[in-house]
């Protein structure tokens, strides 16, 4: 299944989000040395949508829980090559996790996210902010100082609140909770086309 919130960037089809989200998992496969029933779609993955540079993440989910999330905000390769990496870094090298074992492989969910390029957004207060801010549409980086962090769109389902999405993605970035509401944050905003993993029931 895809979600396309790409606010009018070049989209990838529904053919090609797949072959990103097999690519995944194979390469994850290869890290454990365990099989994968599934073949990707070379032909796919060698089109030229596939080699643009876009940010990239992968998502890692076990009984809907999250067990790795790595990416790359601005593009450092093409999407193949994001997704190669980042599949890697978000099962073996996320901070937060231990690195994915080979009895966990058939557990996991895998979420491929495409993102566009940030844009900074300008805003007066955090009101303001909230005004702007387009909810379950945006994803939402924010700096200040040497603290940096960003919430992909789809933490909105968890995060539905302005005031709660805001005040975690502060805390998320160190900073204290209401960081927001004066004004002194550097914000950016993208938006993402993902693709969930279809399995066979």
């Amino acid at each position: 299944m895809t979600a396309d919130n790409s606010g009018g960037a070049a989209n990838l089809s529904e053919e090609q989000g797949q072959a990103l989200v097999c690519l995944a998992r194979s390469v994850i496969a290869g890290r454990l040395a365990v099989a994968t029933p599934r073949t990707c779609d070379a032909e796919l993955l060698a089109q030229p949508a596939l080699q643009a540079r876009r940010g990239v993440f992968v998502t890692l989910t076990v009984g809907g829980q999250l067990r790795g999330c790595i990416g790359s905000l601005i593009a450092t390769g093409t999407i193949v090559e994001g997704v190669r990496d980042n599949a890697i870094n978000a099962a073996f090298h996320d901070p937060r996790f231990a690195p994915l074992q080979p009895y966990e492989f058939d557990q996991i969910e895998i979420e491929v996210s495409v993102l566009t390029d940030p844009a900074p957004l300008a805003y007066d207060d955090g009101d303001d902010l909230i005004a702007k801010l387009r909810p379950g549409l945006d994803g939402v980086i924010i700096a200040k100082g040497g603290h940096r962090a960003t919430f992909l769109p789809q933490v909105w389902k968890q995060l539905p609140d302005p005031d709660s999405f805001l005040t975690h993605l502060c805390q998320k970035a160190m900073l204290p909770g209401g960081s927001w509401r004066d004004g002194s944050l550097a914000v950016q905003t993208y938006s993402v086309q993902y693709f969930h993993e279809q399995r066979a029931k």
